[in-house]
């Protein structure tokens, strides 16, 4: 087991043992004291527990070796996982929501004792320490199962606050407005668990990398001697450190394939040792840029492309004066590619009626 996968297993471990005292001693004084809300709370540091369970069980299928039928690995179980935590916390908002109601239409007067607002602050400090730790350890491991976990601990420490805020208002003012701090925080609960299912799907679903993380990727890239830039990052995420990319390059029109092969190795080695990703292709520009004519084609005919709304660049600009043909990829921003490409090609026709266009619009996939 790695140092990642010690870290979250502790600390999950750490969550169980808290949350197995804190939803003890909660459910006693709750039924003693008659309480909807401290008995409600004892309830969800229980689904917390479970949280922390299946956050070792999702961990433990998440670092299952790759086999044939999930040969990238089954590194996405973490994200499956925190949504089943997510799905969890939904759950125990709704039941605290209906009890909640239920104890509005038929109310009951609590009976709190010193024990009472002991055991509640002390929940509270235990819940935020304990929340802000998972949570900063769900950070550093980048596991959002773990981070899911610590927002529920911090969100439990505000149930916990409104429990007590419910007694101090009851002693001083001899009102229960217990079912309806109750309500409020429910409907809290609710809205965060349905937050983190959407988080977690999404992420399933497949996400835009991020912008930090694609530029500095093809800044490692276009960091490569031989490399004159880098295009058309595509990342594909399959859990922690185990994620697959492929990438385009321009490279001078001189190299031979054997110099081609030695530069897409050294790229693989370079990125994987930088950012833990795997390049699996590397795509070939071929580029003259030495040749005077074809820099100030491709100078005009990059002032004319730029001039379209949501075009962002071009690349891969590559003239054949044999054939007359001019070639080149355009990057248009993501939704907006209707209709580009017979009117760009329209356009240059107009500067270069002798060439034909062989012309591809790029989706910007990645920053």
């Amino acid at each position: 087991m790695d140092k990642r996968n010690r870290q979250i297993t502790r600390t999950s471990v750490l969550g169980i043992v808290a949350n197995i005292l804190l939803a003890g001693f909660k459910a006693v004084v709750g039924l003693l004291s008659h309480s909807i809300a401290i008995t409600l709370d004892a309830v969800n540091n229980f689904s917390d527990m479970l949280s922390s369970i299946v956050t070792i069980v999702g961990l433990k299928f998440a670092n299952r070796a790759p086999d044939k039928n999930h040969p990238m690995g089954h590194g996405r179980f973490e994200y499956l996982a925190a949504s089943i935590i997510a799905i969890i916390i939904s759950y125990i908002g709704f039941t605290a929501l209906i009890e909640s109601i239920q104890k509005i239409i038929h109310p009951t007067e609590p009976d709190y004792s010193i024990a009472t607002v002991i055991v509640v602050m002390a929940a509270i400090l235990v819940k935020i320490l304990l929340g802000l730790y998972v949570e900063k350890v769900g950070e550093r491991t980048k596991s959002d199962m773990l981070k899911n976990s610590g927002r529920d601990a911090l969100m439990d420490s505000m149930i916990s606050t409104g429990t007590l805020i419910a007694i101090i208002i009851f002693y001083t003012l001899h009102i229960s407005i217990e079912p309806y701090v109750a309500t409020l925080i429910s409907l809290f609960i609710i809205y965060s668990g349905i937050k983190m299912i959407a988080d977690a799907f999404s992420v399933i679903l497949g996400e835009r990398t991020d912008s930090k993380t694609s530029r500095a990727i093809k800044r490692t890239v276009a960091s490569i001697d031989g490399v004159m830039g880098a295009y058309d990052l595509i990342v594909h995420d399959y859990g922690h450190q185990r994620a697959f990319a492929s990438v385009n390059i321009e490279v001078d029109n001189s190299l031979s394939a054997s110099d081609i092969d030695d530069l897409s190795r050294h790229i693989r080695k370079k990125v994987y040792t930088m950012h833990h990703v795997l390049i699996t292709s590397v795509g070939i520009y071929s580029i003259n840029k030495d040749d005077p004519e074809t820099n100030r084609v491709y100078d005009q005919v990059k002032e004319i492309v730029m001039q379209f709304k949501h075009v962002k660049s071009i690349h891969g600009f590559n003239i054949d004066k044999k054939d007359k043909e001019i070639s080149f990829d355009v990057v248009v921003d993501f939704g907006n590619t209707s209709g580009y490409h017979k009117t760009i090609i329209q356009t240059l026709k107009e500067y270069y009626p002798d060439y034909r266009f062989n012309i591809s619009i790029d989706v910007d996939f990645s920053d």
